[in-house]
C-alpha cells in the first residue's frame, strides 16, 4: 500500500464527512498538545520549570489550545481541501533558558523534542493505517485508514515545518546552537520578521515544494519502516 504516493479517497456523504473532519481535528490538537508537552517535559528534565509551574507539562489539549491555529485553521484547511490536508498549531510553551546549565546547547534540545514528538506520532499513526487495513478488515479508502493517513501526513508536516532554521521556528534554535557566538544575535534578530519572511517565502513557492518533496519522501521511509517491522513480526 503506497500511502507516501497517494490517498485513494472515497466521497463521503455528509455525516461522514463532518465525521471526518472532527476525527482528523481531534489527531491534530492532540498532536500538537503532544509536541508542546514534549518542549515542557525535556525543558523540565534539563532544569527549567517555567512551563511545568504554568501547568502547560502534560497532553491535556485544554492548556495548549489556540482557538484560530488549533481549531479553525485545521478545520478550515481539511474543508477547503475536500478533507486530504490540515495543518496548525498550538501555543507555545514557555521556556526560560536562563535555568538551564548549558543555556544554547539545552534549548537546542527542548526545541528538537517538538518535531521528534511528531515523527514519533507518525510512526503511531502508520502503524495504526497498517493494522486497520491488514488486521481490522478495513479497505484503504475506508474513513478510518484515510484518517490515520492524514494524521500521520500532518504530523510529518508539522515537524518538518518546525524544523526550518529561521526564527521563531524550532529549527532555528538548533541553529542559534551551532552557530559561532558573534553571530548568534544577527540571526536572533531575524525573529520579529521571522513569519513574513516564512510566508513570503511559502507563497512564492521557494519553501513550499521542498517542504512537500521532504514531507513526502520522509512519509516514504516512515511506511516502508512500518511495512517491515509488521512482516518481521508476522502482522502483514
Amino acid at each position: 500500500m503506497a500511502y507516501a504516493h497517494h490517498l485513494l479517497l472515497a466521497l463521503p456523504d455528509d455525516a461522514q464527512g463532518v465525521l471526518k473532519i472532527a476525527l482528523i481535528v481531534g489527531f491534530i490538537v492532540l498532536s500538537l498538545s503532544i509536541h508542546e508537552w514534549a518542549h515542557a517535559w525535556s525543558a523540565h528534565l534539563l532544569g527549567d520549570d517555567t512551563a511545568k509551574n504554568e501547568g502547560r507539562m502534560t497532553p491535556n489539549p485544554i492548556v495548549h489550545i489556540d482557538p484560530i491555529m488549533t481549531i479553525v485553521v485545521p478545520a478550515v484547511l481539511l474543508i477547503a481541501s475536500g478533507g486530504s490536508f490540515a495543518f496548525g498549531g498550538a501555543k507555545p510553551v514557555p521556556v526560560d533558558p536562563r535555568n538551564f546549565k548549558h543555556p544554547q546547547g539545552a534549548n537546542a534540545i527542548v526545541a528538537a523534542a517538538g518535531p521528534l514528538s511528531n515523527f514519533l506520532l507518525a510512526f503511531v499513526f502508520f502503524a495504526a493505517l497498517y493494522a486497520s487495513v491488514n488486521l481490522g478488515g478495513y479497505h484503504q479508502s475506508q474513513l478510518l485508514p484515510q484518517v490515520l493517513y492524514i494524521s500521520a501526513v500532518a504530523n510529518v508536516a508539522l515537524a518538518v515545518f518546525n524544523l526550518i532554521p529561521i526564527p521563531p521556528l524550532d529549527g532555528s534554535r538548533v541553529v542559534m546552537w551551532l552557530l559561532p557566538v558573534r553571530a548568534r544575535m544577527g540571526y536572533a534578530m531575524l525573529e520579529q520578521f521571522g513569519m513574513v519572511i516564512i510566508v513570503v517565502l511559502l507563497v512564492t513557492r521557494v519553501l513550499s515544494e521542498p517542504l512537500t518533496a521532504t514531507v513526502f519522501s520522509l512519509l516514504d521511509w516512515i511506511e516502508g519502516i512500518v511495512q517491515h517491522v509488521g512482516r518481521s513480526l508476522g502482522l502483514w
